[in-house]
């Protein structure tokens, strides 16, 4: 579309408008926000709980939980990026966003997302050095190389987006913008755009590919070699052990390539527009709120840190078993 069929000043900033969920029942607008809230809260608790508990007991203080406190943080900041909007737009009806905010939530909203991915690779090598190599573990994974790994994971992160945001902030606007969707998507404001949407798609495209599918290939080599190191391990016992350490990793890493999988389906799939929506929504949510309950059921160090802290001295209290 040529950018002249815009009726807004070009001198005026846009407004954009949150269409949210269209079909959404007036009356379901309460129990969906107190939804949301439930999550919203369960999210900062859970990952400020692992945050503490980490940094807290001394026996936590290995690579593989220094990388999980970078991930409890990101799920704390990814979603905290979307949600309270989403919370005011449901209970407040605050459908407005301006453009500096909703450039600002877009370039937040994705950049987390791609350090979630890359964090992901980091602890899938963690676990590859471990397995694989155990001997050589402790002078690979110093801290020295795990703060640069970390740091690599989220300067990467924040600078990829950078193009596609700043390239779609030049896009041509009517002065009020509908976006479908509860949140700044990048492919929500592009298609809600009057120019030419043909190069922002694709550029949004390749981007998603680089940052999806390349992490995703990392770390089904990663496994593909720890699965190879396992099944040549003599001990029943020892196979098993191999694998407990890797199978919360393994559950999260499902998890969010499940939600991605959610939202790319809903976008391109000949479904409703609801769906498409929540598929945003549902990536938005799911791996935060999952990622806590996932490392304190499913790892004992994790748990027995966060018993200790909840009760230190109480005689009722006994570690996780």
């Amino acid at each position: 579309m040529d950018d002249s069929a815009c009726n807004g000043s070009k001198d005026s900033s846009p407004i954009f408008y949150l269409v949210g969920i269209p079909s959404l029942q007036e009356f379901l607008f309460l129990p969906l926000f107190l939804i949301f809230l439930f999550f919203y809260l369960l999210i900062l608790v859970g990952n400020a709980l692992i945050l503490v508990a980490v940094v807290a007991e001394p026996s936590l203080h290995k690579p593989m939980y220094f990388f999980l406190i970078n991930l409890s943080a990101l799920d704390i900041l990814f979603t905290t990026s979307t949600v309270p909007k989403m919370l005011s737009l449901l209970l407040l009806g605050d459908h407005f966003l301006s453009f500096p905010a909703c450039f600002l939530q877009m370039y937040l909203f994705h950049s987390f997302s791609c350090s979630e991915a890359f964090i992901l690779v980091v602890m899938a090598y963690d676990r590859y050095v471990a397995i694989c190599r155990p001997l050589h573990y402790p002078v690979h994974m110093t801290p020295q190389t795990n703060a640069a790994l970390a740091a690599s994971a989220w300067l990467t992160a924040l600078l990829l987006p950078i193009p596609a945001v700043v390239q779609t902030s030049q896009m041509a606007f009517d002065s009020t913008v509908p976006i479908y969707n509860c949140f700044c998507d990048h492919l929500a404001v592009v298609q809600a755009s009057c120019s030419d949407t043909t190069p922002q798609t694709f550029m949004g495209f390749c981007i998603a590919m680089v940052v999806s599918f390349l992490p995703l290939l990392l770390v089904l080599l990663s496994y593909a070699h720890i699965l190879a190191s396992v099944l040549h391990i003599s001990s029943r016992e020892g196979r098993s052990k191999a694998f407990s350490t890797c199978s919360s990793h393994l559950l999260v890493v499902g998890t969010y390539y499940s939600s991605i999988a959610i939202a790319y389906v809903a976008y391109r799939a000949d479904l409703p527009l609801d769906f498409h929506i929540m598929g945003n929504v549902v990536f938005a949510i799911l791996t935060p709120v999952l990622n806590p309950l996932i490392y304190t059921l499913r790892n004992k160090d994790v748990k027995a840190a966060i018993t200790k802290m909840a009760c230190p001295q109480e005689p009722g209290c006994s570690p996780a078993p």
